[in-house]
């Protein structure tokens, strides 16, 4: 029986996702590709999982799509399958639409369409053994998932430009001094870090975590004076339904943990 391409493992209100082709260094293949939509159409559907963490088995988070299977059907190519799968059911879209906190636990080698889907991520934290390629150019094929628009707006035009008309690689150090990604930590510390955050994440009143999440997509998908006026009509409409001794319930909990934080 052959393994599963993909692995889920759920614990509490968090779930980790792990691609699981070690052996093709965790190519996007049409099952792959496929699996993770599902897999991530389901989480959102269980009410239980509120932050999910999505890594890679063995040496690499994500090496692109399957070049193997694409050059040797060449209707994957065509239909739009390049970048998604059929009824649209491609893997950045579906993780797009979980409404939680998204951590990519970035292990390894991340490249063009494991590029993509590590942008779909909402947090990056990288293992000292991860790089990122962005080699659409030199395959022959345009970016389908957002990489061209959210790589710039990620690190700069400039940076971008030189990534993607390169397809030069990345380091983990490097793309931490550039702003891409939130930190650098040990291969053995990657699952622990991003588990914690997790926990942290969960900490927050419940309903403000996918509400605050969405509040800053949806700003960042416009201009900064739209994302104002976003901004306070959400926020306008969301506040007046906390109560000022909810407020100061909370106060005491704040300050605690402050301390505990600095001290």
């Amino acid at each position: 029986m052959s393994e599963p391409v993909i692995l889920v493992e759920k614990s509490g209100a968090i779930a980790t996702v792990t691609l699981n082709r070690p052996n093709a260094m965790n190519a996007l293949s049409r099952d792959l590709r496929t699996a993770i939509a599902e897999t991530f159409e389901q989480l959102e559907a269980d009410e239980n999982i509120r932050v999910a963490i999505l890594t890679g088995a063995g040496k690499a988070f994500c090496a692109g799509l399957d070049l193997k299977e694409l050059g040797g059907d060449a209707s994957a190519v065509g239909g739009g399958d390049v970048n998604s799968t059929v009824n649209d059911k491609d893997p950045v879209t579906s993780i797009g639409r979980f409404s939680g906190p998204v951590i990519g636990a970035i292990n390894g080698v991340s490249i063009t369409g494991g590029f993509e889907l590590a942008l779909a991520c909402d947090v990056l934290v990288c293992s000292e053994n991860a790089r990122f390629a962005d080699t659409h150019a030199r395959v022959g094929i345009l970016p389908g998932w957002g990489l061209s628009q959210k790589l710039s707006r990620a690190i700069g035009i400039y940076r971008a430009k030189e990534l993607s008309l390169t397809g030069n690689f990345l380091s983990a150090a490097q793309a931490e001094e550039w702003g891409l990604i939130n930190r650098v930590v040990t291969a053995e510390e990657l699952l622990p870090v991003c588990r914690k955050l997790a926990e942290d994440m969960l900490s927050v009143v419940p309903e403000c975590l996918p509400a605050y999440k969405k509040l800053i997509d949806d700003g960042f998908a416009e201009s900064f004076g739209d994302g104002l006026k976003t901004e306070r009509k959400v926020s306008s409409a969301a506040n007046k339904s906390v109560s000022s001794d909810a407020i100061a319930e909370r106060r005491a909990g704040i300050q605690n943990r402050g301390k505990q934080q600095t001290s």
